[in-house]
């Protein structure tokens, strides 16, 4: 069954689970972080979470949960578990469980995951299969 939830950009994600956990990843937790004003060309992959505020020209695999910041980019296909977008993807995005629009997130490019989370103002231009195998 299909899953998709539309959120009011009044109400942030945050503030609703009572934490800041949806857009940031845990200390705890193994991370790989890519600072602002750091680009990679060429394919990048991960076994651990990513947190993405720099830019990715190529493919973006991600094991775990990807987070890409307001600052992030990625120019080629993105592949993750679960993702939180607030930055731009030009390319297609396969999501695996939940993938999470925020209200400042743009792709260019087709979206298939199996939870649709959109913020008002997120924009999105290509098909969108939600539901199913990703």
């Amino acid at each position: 069954m299909a899953a998709i939830t539309l959120r009011p950009k009044a109400k942030p994600l945050a503030e609703e689970n009572g934490a800041s956990r949806q857009a940031s990843l845990k200390g705890g937790e193994g991370n790989c972080v890519v600072s602002p004003g750091t680009r990679i060309d060429g394919g990048f992959t991960s076994s651990e979470n990513i947190r993405l505020d720099g830019v990715v020209s190529g493919e973006l695999r991600c094991d775990r949960r990807l987070v890409i910041g307001e600052a992030g980019r990625v120019e080629g296909k993105v592949t993750a578990a679960e993702a939180v977008i607030m930055g731009s993807i030009l390319g297609d995005v396969i999501i695996s469980g939940a993938l999470h629009l925020m209200g400042t997130a743009r792709i260019e490019g087709d979206i298939r995951a199996s939870l649709l989370i959109v913020e008002e103002g997120a924009v999105y231009n290509g098909k969108c299969q939600i539901g199913g195998k990703s």
